[in-house]
Formats: structure tokens, C-alpha cells, sequence
């Protein structure tokens, strides 16, 4: 049997904000975008690095969609991304102006830091430890 999660739906206020966010402070890759109607997108971004999920970002078409966004977990770390290099990440993000919630901290499985998305959806940033 063979299964693999492919896409998260983020819900987004708007397309071009959120692809600017993703591949401009994340440096994440822009999948695809295709329009599928006049309101409607298909917008996928992902991480580099090969076997990465990626985020199809489904712009919110609705009062209850809208009110979603940023909070799509109820405050809780909503994502994980992993990276090979925290600190080069961590620096990065920051020239970039991302905001980080909590600073790297090292643990027994690895290094971690939060930042919140440019809606307040918070991220792990985490290498882990090398076994």
C-alpha cells in the first residue's frame, strides 16, 4: 500500500499576498497557479527540497473561510518545517521580517524556533538533531 499526503489547504486572504510571503521571505517555490474562474485559483507552493508537501492556497470565499485565517488550528503550531541549517533559516527570516514567536531553543530531538505566517498561522522551524 502506498499513501502520501500531497497538498494542506491554507486558507489566505488573498493569492498574490500569500505567494509573495511564501517565496519571498520563505524562499518556498511557486508550484503552480492556474485560474480556474474569476475568483478562483489553484496555488500551490512548497518548500525546496524534493518529497516537500505543498500548501495549496485556497483564498478564503466566505465570512466563516475569512474569519479562519491566521487561526486555522486555534493558536496551536499549525505547521512544521524542517531545515538543515536553523541558523542560516532563522537569520534569513528575519532580514526578511518574518516574526518569531519563540527564539531557537535546543531540545534532545533537535533545534526549534515559531514564527507566525504573514495571517499569524504559527510555524515550527526545527532541525532536527543528527542521529
Amino acid at each position: 500500500m502506498y499513501q502520501k499526503i500531497v497538498h494542506i489547504a491554507l486558507v489566505v486572504r488573498d493569492y498574490d499576498e500569500a505567494i509573495t510571503f511564501y517565496t519571498e521571505k520563505l524562499n518556498f517555490i511557486l508550484v503552480e497557479d492556474t485560474r480556474l474562474s474569476e475568483s478562483k485559483r489553484w496555488v500551490l507552493v512548497a518548500p525546496p527540497g524534493e518529497g516537500s508537501c505543498a500548501l495549496l492556497l485556497a483564498k478564503a470565499a466566505n465570512g466563516v473561510q475569512l474569519s479562519s485565517v491566521g487561526n486555522q488550528t486555534g493558536g496551536r503550531v499549525f505547521l512544521f518545517l524542517h531545515t538543515d541549517d536553523i541558523d542560516r533559516d532563522y537569520k534569513s527570516y528575519l532580514q526578511q521580517g518574518v516574526v518569531f514567536v519563540r527564539q531557537p531553543v535546543v531540545e534532545d530531538w533537535g533545534k526549534v524556533a515559531v514564527f507566525e505566517d504573514l495571517y499569524g498561522n504559527l510555524w515550527d522551524l526545527i532541525q532536527p538533531a543528527k542521529q
